[in-house]
């Protein structure tokens, strides 16, 4: 069979039967057909899944780059759980003239005390200030389907008859969001899969619209400082919360230490014995000591009673460093980015918050 034939009539990529984890993939058997469509491409179509590639960096600045060039709205989804961490930086400048929606997905994440209009205005400002000017701003589960009738409607309106991209991070729930959206729109509909760029391995994918335009899936971009980079893919289970968070309210003196699994650790060096809220996955494992102990705890039990990370992954796991943070305002949260947050009420409290280098911590009002 000569090579031409190799190509995915779903989303124009080379197939190959080597790696079912790389781009293209096909079982042999798949080849003999009169059609070829690879493995992707064929869930998407019989089981609507859509599921994520890896690609470089290189890649994905190159799609970037091709956005701005074209006239269309862009949807940019971020996980509501970890905004910072699932931002895509830089996105204000790819962007072009496009109108921009954001969506906050998983926010049936989030605790029921959180007040939705609060968090879409700390969206809005949150978007402002790191460059980015949406159009309008919508919080949705895509995996339970909250909101998504109004996202979908409102997508519809100012994409004014033009093509529209969506574009994420990896574990934002993109693929969820889009297959949520097929679902609004088309009712089901027998999707394939037809690409901008026939025969390249960018891979794209087109969803036709019934106005002979398309919605765009972008690849999920791997973004280097997500906590979820340094985990194992069972781990992610861990992290990564799948039902509503029950904080966890510490009563903390002075000099005591939390660590969060063996990712990060809280310290509380002084400001009088006070409560601290962790906003948390429910299955992460939190352990207290005192600071003068947490060193050697550290040293002696990550990848065992501290996990993840697993035991096999310490010699690539990074060091956690430290910043101090001293919490001049009432209603702080200090933001682990990737694995959620811990809110301090009361002014006054010198704290120092570790994680994997290359992992954000930062300050913030308190979301709740």
């Amino acid at each position: 069979m000569s090579d031409l034939q190799h190509i995915c009539i779903g989303c124009g990529v080379k197939v190959q039967t080597e790696d079912p984890e790389k781009i293209g993939y096909a079982p042999a058997s798949a080849l003999e057909k009169e059609t070829i469509i690879c493995q992707r491409c064929f869930r998407l179509k019989h089981y609507n899944e859509v599921q994520d590639v890896s690609l470089t960096d290189d890649d994905f600045l190159k799609i970037l780059n091709g956005i701005g060039k074209t006239d269309a709205l862009v949807v940019m989804i971020v996980d509501i759980f970890d905004f910072n961490g699932s931002w895509l930086p830089g996105l204000h400048r790819f962007v072009g003239g496009n109108k921009v929606i954001l969506v906050g997905n998983k926010v049936d994440l989030l605790p029921k005390s959180v007040k939705h209009n609060k968090l879409i205005h700390w969206m809005k400002q949150e978007a402002r200030e790191l460059g980015l000017r949406p159009e309008e701003v919508f919080l949705v589960s895509a995996a339970k389907g909250w909101t998504m009738k109004e996202t979908a409607a409102a997508i519809d309106e100012y994409r004014d008859g033009k093509d529209v991209y969506v574009v994420g991070c990896t574990n934002v729930g993109k693929s969820t969001f889009i297959n949520r959206i097929i679902k609004e729109v088309t009712g089901e509909g027998d999707i394939i899969t037809t690409s901008h760029f026939p025969g390249t391995t960018l891979d794209i994918i087109q969803i036709p619209l019934d106005d002979g335009k398309s919605l765009v899936d972008t690849p999920g971009i791997i973004n280097h400082h997500q906590m979820a980079h340094f985990v194992d893919k069972r781990d992610l289970k861990v992290i990564t919360p799948k039902r509503e968070i029950k904080p966890m309210v510490f009563q903390l003196n002075e000099g005591q230490t939390l660590f969060f699994g063996g990712l990060a650790r809280f310290d509380y060096v002084s400001g009088g014995r006070r409560s601290f809220v962790c906003y948390l996955s429910n299955d992460l494992n939190i352990h207290r000591t005192k600071i003068e102990n947490a060193d050697e705890l550290y040293e002696k039990h990550v990848g065992e009673m501290l996990t993840p990370p697993r035991q096999e992954h310490l010699e690539t796991f990074p060091e956690l460093v430290k910043q101090e943070f001293f919490i001049k305002e009432a209603k702080t949260d200090i933001v682990f980015s990737g694995l959620g947050w811990v809110t301090v009420n009361e002014p006054g409290a010198k704290v120092i918050a570790y994680v994997p280098k290359g992992v954000q911590a930062l300050l913030r009002k308190s979301l709740i």
